[in-house]
């Protein structure tokens, strides 16, 4: 028998008076997880604790033999020899290193701002032998306030880094020649490098009426 024709667009079976008019079925995607909890924030660790241990030398054994109850400390840390003195001890320190055991170069003298401490700032001196191709640090506490002993009659060097010392904390020597701003304007209100001085501080007054201008920022 000849082949049936069938009109085009009949095949497949005609879909049932039910299914007619239907959309089709979307799948329902699944429920999203929750976020797992975030963790909490570890906890501040604690400030490095310095791990200096005992500088013993004959050095170190004469400084205190002739300073006395005035050095508190003499320490090592990292292949860095330190001694820690009172206030008033510093000086004769440095004395007694540049006439008696050939430290006579200043390299640097600096301070540390701590605010919440008594003693608020650590006066620190750098010094170096060329004889021994040594360096030694001498550190020591003071107060705000407190005026440690110039030592400019022992280090000329010292005139113009004790001017930086107080020019950027506000700790005047005592007996120093010429005690006045190196590096900020003379007028210039508070003192840069103390850690209650913000870094984006200005003194607007002395910015109005040197530079004509309402804000340094």
């Amino acid at each position: 028998m000849p082949e049936e024709h069938k009109p085009e667009g009949s095949e497949g079976p005609a879909p049932s008076s039910g299914e007619a008019g239907k959309s089709p079925v979307k799948p329902v995607p699944p429920a999203a997880k929750p976020a797992p909890p975030k963790a909490a924030a570890p906890a501040p660790k604690a400030p490095a604790v310095m791990a200096a241990t005992p500088w013993e030398s004959d050095l170190a054994r004469d400084l205190k033999e002739r300073l006395g109850p005035r050095v508190k400390e003499t320490s090592t840390y990292l292949g860095q020899n330190f001694i820690v003195t009172t206030p008033d001890g510093a000086a004769p320190a440095l004395e007694y290193l540049k006439l008696e055991a050939d430290f006579d170069y200043l390299v640097d003298i600096t301070a540390v701002d701590w605010p919440k401490r008594a003693d608020r700032f650590d006066l620190v001196y750098v010094v170096y032998s060329f004889a021994r191709n040594e360096r030694l640090r001498i550190k020591t506490a003071i107060p705000d306030g407190f005026q440690p002993q110039s030592v400019v009659d022992v280090h000329l060097a010292a005139n113009w880094l004790e001017r930086e010392v107080f020019d950027m904390f506000g700790i005047e020597f005592a007996g120093h020649p010429d005690m006045r701003r190196i590096l900020m304007p003379e007028e210039w209100e508070g003192y840069p490098l103390r850690k209650d001085y913000s870094i984006l501080r200005q003194d607007q007054r002395w910015v109005r009426e040197n530079l004509g201008i309402e804000s340094g920022q």
